[in-house]
């Protein structure tokens, strides 16, 4: 499942982002904007949005959606596998962020 996010509506006199830092397999860095979390079934989720140039585009974006595991102190965000889970996740997300942001199926 991949959205579009269009329209972002965030006040930004009330909103502070959590940003995140992102490597890849190939040690490419990536930095997300992290929307929301769901704990369900002992498990941890996260929607996040790109951040270009050091800003949360106001242009459409993709909901990224991932699994966060942890190791010690160690942080991991990982694909979803399983794909009904991911759609059942992204669903969820999808509910809970429509509220500041309209979604556009591809």
């Amino acid at each position: 499942m991949s959205e579009d996010i269009v329209n972002g509506n965030i006040d930004s006199e009330e909103y502070e982002p959590i940003i995140v830092s992102v490597v890849d397999e190939d040690g490419a860095e990536h930095t997300f904007e992290e929307l929301d979390t769901l704990e369900i079934d002992d498990k941890e989720y996260v929607a996040l949005l790109p951040v270009y140039d050091d800003e949360v585009s106001d242009e459409d974006g993709e909901l990224i959606i991932l699994l966060r595991t942890y190791d010690g102190d160690e942080i991991y965000l990982e694909p979803i596998e399983d794909e009904s889970e991911f759609m059942r996740i992204g669903q969820m997300f999808e509910d809970r962020l429509s509220d500041m942001f309209e979604f556009e199926d591809d």
